[in-house]
């Protein structure tokens, strides 16, 4: 590993979390000596980063001056940290780690005094109801998405009958109580919601299907709205006074 790519590595997991972190706990990450993480952590403050702590300690990232100050209005930040916090509060394991992550590597990035907006933001999220627990990994199934390859999965309906579907995932949408993943349905021959809870035994095939996921979701997304509109229409509205 060069010492450019291991700076690099080390500042990225300084990023990472509150800290402080220890010289040990990051050499064992890197793959290297604990008197190399201090030779390192000397170098990147003599390059602008402000890093608090000392041996025997740890290590603190307070300013991160590698990357640009970014500037929002204070409600631009408030939806992002709400947003971010939403999805720690909504998503699957790996989605809540990356929220995380995210809202420590934006801090990192913004001016010290609106660093410490972030950090005591006035509107956070929380679930009284988290999403029912999954069979599936929603991680593999965002990479199929993602990679636009077709899945097959066993699916289970409201009325308990098991099928066997292979479908081309399009979305993963998050409602109030139940997660979906919008796709077209091989064997429907067109487009279906299915519910994450209900899947079980997913498998990521080779069977490709790019480059057209982007205009097939746009097609699902009108069809369900459509569909959704009249069902609302549907419905008997109380008579007006």
């Amino acid at each position: 590993m060069s010492r450019v790519h291991r700076l690099t590595r080390l500042m990225q997991a300084l990023r990472l979390g509150p800290g402080p972190h220890t010289a040990a706990a990051l050499a064992q990450d890197l793959g290297v000596s604990a008197r190399s993480i201090h030779r390192d952590i000397a170098t990147l403050r003599e390059m602008g980063a402000v890093i608090d702590g000392a041996a025997g300690y740890g290590f603190t990232l307070i300013e991160d001056n590698a990357l640009p100050p970014m500037g929002f209005r204070d409600t631009e930040l408030e939806a992002l940290v709400l947003g971010l916090r939403e999805v720690q509060a909504i998503g699957d394991p790996d989605l809540a780690g990356a929220a995380r992550d995210a809202l420590k590597k934006l801090e990192g990035r913004l001016p010290p005094s609106q660093a410490g907006r972030m950090r005591h933001a006035v509107l956070s999220a929380h679930r009284f109801h988290p999403p029912a627990p999954l069979k599936i990994s929603p991680a593999e199934l965002r990479r199929a998405a993602w990679e636009e390859l077709e899945v097959r999965f066993g699916y289970t309906d409201a009325q308990g009958a098991i099928t066997r579907r292979q479908v081309k995932p399009l979305s993963m949408i998050y409602f109030d109580r139940s997660n979906v993943l919008v796709a077209w349905c091989t064997l429907r021959e067109d487009t279906r919601v299915f519910r994450l809870d209900r899947i079980q035994d997913l498998e990521v095939t080779q069977t490709s299907f790019r480059p057209r996921r982007a205009v097939m979701l746009r097609a699902a997304l009108a069809k369900l709205k459509d569909e959704a509109a009249a069902m609302a229409q549907a419905e008997p509205r109380p008579r007006a006074d």
